[in-house]
């Protein structure tokens, strides 16, 4: 086997092990009116639902990210998978909201760090001049969550009961834990034993360079211009849409196919053109179809599915310029606590954009949601801005390969 069928074996062993836990992640979202009615909760509480796993997930990579040079990845990679795949039985058990929000605390814990070791692996098995392609793929697996794990998580709640959607994501991902176990390398590494002073001036150090804060920055706003609106997506398209809770499966099917090919497009579009145009052109073309969809009222299921198409290549795809861009801001001996705070803020805004779109929408009598166009505006802005982040971030680090502009 030659080295690049070797290198694409790890990738998409790691875009497999990303597949599982954003899978965990993303079916609570399309769960939204099945949870909202079991358990008689508003749109704020269903967003402290979908948040909390971002909190964690945020706390947990922040703290991580400042011992994350200090083990062997591979290792680490395994056991969180088995906390990952406890955290997910624990929520298919869950009988309250209050037992589901702990669990899923729990699971943001492992998810988080699973987040930032794929990345980090990523960047240490592939050579730049492949890793866009690489990160597409890995990024993909949001797609692939799409199409395979949300409808069938779906499927599996109509039929049977949303608690055994979890134990189904608990059962799968347990062979993608065994077979990580087996096939990664454990390739050695320079590991850093700094006391912890030391780390702790790094850390504040990592705080204070500007390329890294254009960094950061950029990784928040592009995170939290996403989640305004995706967990509300469903809620939305069941009570004003007039979609039916059966029917959200297609359109993460149909959705999901669409953004798969847009994604492994845009990848490489990134490393023939360069991070920020790419990023840039995706960006301006998103700005439509946000719009329409958080204004729109009743559609047919057909138009719903080409607006969700649309809209879902177009807003997930803006994070492999993004993602290709960033990984390049770090000095090589800054990469593993860079990705782990970059990560940790990326989860951070998830979670704080879910928590204050749930404070923003309300339902009114009718079981309506209220008030999504706001956070629909919100987002454009945040879109918009996220440019001219972008160009600091791509023109003033010194690390970043520039490449032709299209």
């Amino acid at each position: 086997m030659t080295d690049l069928k070797i290198e694409n074996k790890f990738v998409f062993l790691l875009a497999a092990v990303q597949f599982a836990h954003i899978v965990d992640f993303v079916v609570l979202m399309p769960l939204g009116p099945t949870l909202m009615l079991d358990f008689n909760i508003s749109p704020a509480q269903f967003g402290s639902l979908v948040s909390s796993y971002n909190f964690s997930a945020a706390i947990t990579g922040l703290v991580f990210s400042t011992i994350a040079d200090r083990f062997d990845r591979k290792k680490l990679l395994d056991l969180s998978m088995l906390g990952f795949i406890i955290g997910t039985v624990l929520c298919g058990l869950a009988p309250s909201f209050s037992l589901l929000l702990l669990g899923r605390i729990l699971t943001g814990v492992f998810g988080g760090i699973l987040n930032i070791l794929v990345f980090a692996l990523v960047t240490d098995l592939v050579p730049f001049e492949r890793r866009g392609n690489a990160m597409g793929v890995v990024m993909a697996s949001f797609s692939v969550a799409s199409v395979i794990g949300i409808p069938i998580g779906l499927a599996i709640s109509d039929y049977i009961s949303w608690h055994w959607t979890f134990f189904f994501i608990a059962f799968f991902s347990s062979f993608i834990a065994f077979a990580g176990w087996k096939i990664l390398p454990n390739r050695p590494v320079e590991k850093d034993f700094t006391p912890a002073k030391e780390v702790a001036i790094r850390f504040i150090t990592l705080l204070k360079r500007v390329d890294y804060l254009r960094a950061y920055g950029l990784i928040l706003m592009s995170a939290m211009s996403m989640f305004f609106i995706i967990p509300f997506l469903s809620p939305y398209a069941v009570h004003n849409i007039g979609i039916e809770t059966g029917q959200l499966k297609y359109m993460y099917f149909v959705a999901g196919i669409c953004t798969i090919f847009t994604a492994r497009a845009f990848g490489k579009m990134t490393d023939r053109h360069g991070s920020f145009t790419i990023f840039s052109l995706i960006a301006i073309l998103s700005i439509l179809p946000i719009w329409i969809y958080t204004h729109t009222g009743p559609l047919s299921f057909g138009l719903y599915l080409v607006l969700s198409a649309i809209f879902m290549s177009m807003v997930s795809g803006r994070m492999i310029p993004v993602m290709t861009m960033v990984s390049q801001v770090p000095d090589s001996a800054d990469r593993g606590t860079f990705m782990g705070l970059l990560n940790s803020l990326r989860s951070f805004g998830t979670a704080s954009a879910t928590l204050l779109a749930g404070l923003i929408i309300s339902e009114d009598a009718a079981g309506n949601i209220v008030g999504f166009e706001k956070v629909g505006y919100i987002t454009i802005s945040l879109t918009l801005l996220s440019i001219f982040v972008a160009r600091g971030v791509f023109y003033r680090s010194k690390n970043i390969t520039k490449m032709p502009t299209l």
